[in-house]
């Protein structure tokens, strides 16, 4: 199965202007707040009207503008999870269940199907339970049932984790793998968390002001994010003006060293990143003296600041985030940290529509 989405609409000032096509497994489509995310759900959905462009899934024509094409949202066969899960209230775990087999006529096997997913989402002794007696996680569980028994030709998820506590997060996350994994189709997964898109999604796009910057596999994406945009939103903390100087060789410019890199340096290349994990004590390429600065303490880790002993004036300090138990101990002045060749990420600062 897949989708097909090349759509644009305009809210005032915002343009949305989004093209991709996802191929059956978690599609996440990443990016900050206000960006467009839950917008182009909308408008896969048909609960908002592009102003132009077309969606087609698995084949069927969803919107298409320049054939008056617009199916109604009943028609559309989209299971949509809503960040607070718009389950109606007045209604017990059973009722909300079955408002997902309203077109199923047989009574018998509206039935069946009802039990099967409260057994498969785990709600067994619930059933007679109010969205407002149940558990975020359980609340949770039971929108999902409500979507999964329709069995809908794509699954979307709308900041899913969202409305949960850290601990619940993690549990659900889990759980919701496993469901999906179940589930077999094509689905899209907004969120602004990189943690959860990481984990959850096969492919991640990368969404800011209205558009979709880049879409690849999540591991390789991380691995080598290829734009200065792509390796900030995915976590990188640190950058530096570069220029080439070698086939596989570039002079960070901010930091006053340079930098051998794994692959060779490209004629687009403007920047170099590394992130906070990859510096090591131990590690003898790219070594270089550093002055250390304070430390910014968390429960399990360390991020310590510094800078390279060569820095310019006026340029941004360095972030080196470490395990607790690996914190430096002696003499700061006499430190030196080196990032491996396969860590040192080669940017440019345009942006990459390879969708």
């Amino acid at each position: 199965m897949s989708l097909v989405v090349d759509i644009r609409k305009s809210l005032g000032d915002f343009r949305l202007d989004v093209s991709f096509t996802a191929e059956d497994g978690v599609m996440g489509i990443l990016g900050p707040s206000g960006c467009g995310k839950s917008m182009t759900l909308r408008c896969i959905a048909g609960v908002e009207k592009p102003d132009e462009g077309r969606i087609e899934l698995d084949g069927v024509t969803l919107f298409d503008s320049a054939r008056g094409i617009n199916l109604r949202p009943q028609r559309r066969r989209v299971g949509y999870l809503f960040q607070n899960y718009a389950l109606f209230p007045n209604m017990t775990v059973r009722q909300n269940i079955l408002c997902g087999l309203r077109h199923e006529k047989d009574r018998a096997k509206r039935e069946q199907l009802m039990s099967e997913y409260i057994e498969l989402m785990q709600l067994g002794g619930l059933e007679g339970h109010y969205p407002s007696q149940l558990s975020g996680g359980q609340q949770q569980r039971v929108a999902l049932a409500r979507i999964l028994v329709n069995r809908p030709r794509l699954l979307m998820l709308d900041e899913p984790f969202s409305a949960l506590d850290s601990h619940l997060r993690e549990k659900l996350l889990v759980e919701m793998k496993a469901i999906l994994r179940r589930y077999g189709g094509v689905s899209l997964a907004v969120t602004h968390s990189r943690d959860e898109a990481y984990d959850l999604c096969s492919s991640i796009a990368l969404m800011d002001s209205g558009r979709i910057h880049v879409h690849r596999p999540t591991k390789a994406l991380f691995a080598d994010p290829g734009t200065l945009i792509g390796a900030a939103m995915t976590g990188c903390k640190n950058f530096s003006r570069a220029r080439k100087c070698g086939e596989y060789e570039v002079e960070a410019l901010d930091w006053g060293i340079r930098l051998r890199a794994a692959k060779p340096v490209g004629g687009g290349v403007t920047h170099v990143g590394i992130r906070a994990h990859y510096f090591s004590p131990s590690c003898r390429q790219n070594l270089y003296p550093v002055t250390l600065l304070d430390t910014i303490e968390e429960p399990f880790e360390d991020i310590i600041r510094f800078r390279y002993a060569a820095q310019p004036e006026g340029t941004p300090d360095l972030w080196w985030r470490l395990p607790k138990q690996f914190r430096p101990q002696g003499a700061a002045e006499s430190y030196a940290l080196g990032t491996a060749a396969a860590n040192v990420l080669l940017l440019s600062d345009t942006t990459d529509n390879d969708n």
